[in-house]
């Protein structure tokens, strides 16, 4: 009898609310995560995509526990989070941080940065410690001069470089980048992700990938998870999901996303949707999604609609489009 492989990170009905507390006002929740649920197996990269205010960044901060969940699952190997030493959960998994210099102590050199998490959470030598970081901040990209520097000497590519070494140094099986090269300029970006490319099959390392770039999660993801007002409503294969999306608002973001010189989406003339997004604080009853929606049906203000397979794709949404 075959032993059943697990998925290394498992997440289930994961729900996040804040309370919202103003004087002489009652008390409002935001419902920041809605029954999100997902997994990531051993060397795959799942990029999380969606508009500012989605939830991408709370549930990078839900993973890595700096927010507590409100309700649901984390498992990690088929281990809940909670019982994990949090020495074993932090050499598991770690974060790179979108901003490259407000997440570096600018009082610490470069050397002490990138071997803090090895002092903390091991017992090596500082010999040991040594010879760890130059090693790891040649695989990177970073010359060993530079040890010396301080956050502010480096380029912000050379910044996201020791975050990245930073983040490494435990041997995480789960690196959460949460829009790793957004603040990059463009010709930095490719350099970036290349290396994140070099890393990931170096260290047989599994990506979440958080990032509103539909270009650059193309690039480099397996599997595309878009999410909206803190719901998931489309989960699935890449090539799926940008070649025949199902959901609506996947059609919107990439009928949004940038064209090349000026260009023109070949694959389909999508309807385009103007509406606003409703507010998180005052979601309606049934589809999120519904007041910006062509698709829209009576059924869609009454109910939210649940993930259903659509040809091999999870999707949220009761009129799916066909084709």
């Amino acid at each position: 009898m075959s032993k059943l492989i697990l998925p290394l990170l498992n997440v289930s009905n994961l729900n996040k609310n804040f309370e919202i507390k103003k004087i002489f006002k009652p008390i409002k929740t935001l419902k920041a995560l809605s029954e999100v649920s997902f997994t990531l197996n051993t060397n795959e990269t799942l990029g999380i995509v969606g508009e500012s205010g989605c939830g991408k960044s709370t549930l990078a901060k839900v993973l890595t526990q700096l927010e507590k969940p409100s309700s649901g699952s984390i498992q990690i190997e088929g281990i809940e989070i909670p019982n994990l030493d949090p020495k074993e959960f932090h050499s598991t998994i770690q974060m790179v941080f979108q901003d490259p210099y407000q997440s570096l102590n600018p009082r610490k050199k470069a050397f002490d940065i990138i071997a803090d998490p090895l002092r903390i959470n091991t017992n090596k030598s500082e010999n040991d410690i040594k010879e760890l970081v130059l090693d790891m901040m040649k695989k990177v990209g970073l010359r060993e001069e530079f040890k010396e520097r301080y956050p502010h000497h480096f380029s912000g590519g050379q910044r996201q470089r020791l975050g990245i070494a930073r983040a490494l140094m435990l041997r995480p099986k789960i690196l959460i980048l949460d829009e790793p090269v957004s603040a990059l300029d463009v010709s930095i970006q490719a350099q970036v992700l290349n290396l994140l490319l070099e890393l990931q099959a170096e260290f047989s390392l599994s990506y979440l990938f958080i990032t509103h770039d539909l270009s650059v999660v193309e690039h480099i993801s397996d599997r595309i998870l878009v999410m909206y007002l803190g719901r998931i409503v489309e989960y699935g294969p890449r090539e799926q999901i940008f070649n025949n999306p199902k959901h609506p608002y996947t059609q919107l973001l990439l009928e949004s996303a940038p064209k090349v010189l000026g260009g023109t989406n070949s694959k389909k003339d999508w309807n385009i949707i103007t509406s606003e997004a409703p507010s998180a604080l005052t979601l309606p009853k049934g589809c999120a999604f519904a007041s910006r929606c062509n698709n829209k049906t009576p059924q869609c203000d009454l109910s939210i609609p649940e993930l259903k397979d659509e040809g091999g794709r999870l999707v949220a949404c009761f009129n799916a489009i066909k084709g």
